[in-house]
């Protein structure tokens, strides 16, 4: 799907690979709909778009409240249009062992990311089939192709994300409506790890030959997924050849991460 004159509805999108893609997105010529809970850092990444030529509405919401996120669309539709393409890029959510989160956060950490994309997804969907056009993007994380100690809830959260993503390409097979994953490594400047202190030092050291990737070049490849159709976009290459070797060597690659990932005190 071409990008220009379409409308684009981009989730977490006040910082990080959010904000990149609604910029990247915009620049092909989308009107953005730019929704996360900050509404002043929301309307700062509006003000960069306008600013190159492009335009963007800001849309501040709950993610997780479904009530919400119906509420915001609907007006979204009112004011823009009927939506397009949908990324999902929200996500939320620390790396711990499983006694070290309380039920809430558990929850907190399903809610964001893949409750949040449900509900996006729920309520822009129906146009999309009426009219026989669209594409819904998941951002999600290396850990639903190879789980690492030290990060249950969080890879719990990613895997939901990752079925329903699946589930949503049989669901929509010969409609119009299209369905891309993407994958990347450690976003170099990302917000998570300054957000959730104490991570960062839970990447297991193996990963740590995986090179960083930018939150630009996400979004960049995000366009590619969404203009070329794509299934999936995993990058950079490095975590394509650490996939690659986890399907055909999967036990010394779990006993790799499980020796240099986090171990308990």
């Amino acid at each position: 799907m071409k990008l220009n004159s379409t409308i684009a509805l981009v989730t977490g999108a006040s910082s990080g690979i959010g904000a990149a893609t609604a910029k990247a997105m915009a620049k092909k010529g989308a009107r953005v709909a730019l929704l996360a809970r900050t509404e002043s850092a929301l309307k700062n990444v509006a003000a960069e778009i306008a600013a190159g030529g492009g335009e963007a509405k800001v849309y501040p919401v709950d993610l997780t409240d479904s009530t919400r996120v119906e509420r915001t669309i609907d007006r979204l539709k009112f004011e823009m249009g009927e939506v397009d393409v949908v990324v999902n890029s929200a996500g939320a959510g620390r790396w711990l062992f499983t006694e070290e989160t309380s039920p809430a956060e558990a929850a907190d950490m399903m809610a964001v990311p893949y409750f949040a994309a449900f509900y996006v997804t729920r309520f822009c969907l129906p146009s999309m089939l009426e009219r026989r056009r669209g594409h819904i993007v998941n951002v999600n994380s290396p850990v639903v192709r190879s789980a690492w100690p030290g990060a249950a809830g969080y890879t719990a959260a990613r895997y939901a994300l990752l079925g329903f993503t699946n589930a949503l390409r049989f669901d929509l097979r010969g409609t119009g409506v299209n369905v891309t994953s993407i994958v990347p490594g450690k976003v170099a400047d990302s917000e998570y790890f300054q957000r959730n202190k104490g991570v960062e030092e839970r990447i297991p050291a193996i990963g740590k030959i995986i090179p960083t990737v930018t939150s630009a070049q996400v979004a960049k490849a995000t366009v590619q997924g969404v203009e070329q159709n794509k299934r999936e976009v995993v990058l950079p290459f490095m975590l394509k050849v650490f996939f690659a070797a986890n399907h055909f060597f999967p036990w010394p690659m779990e006993w790799l991460l499980a020796a240099t990932g986090w171990q308990r005190r």
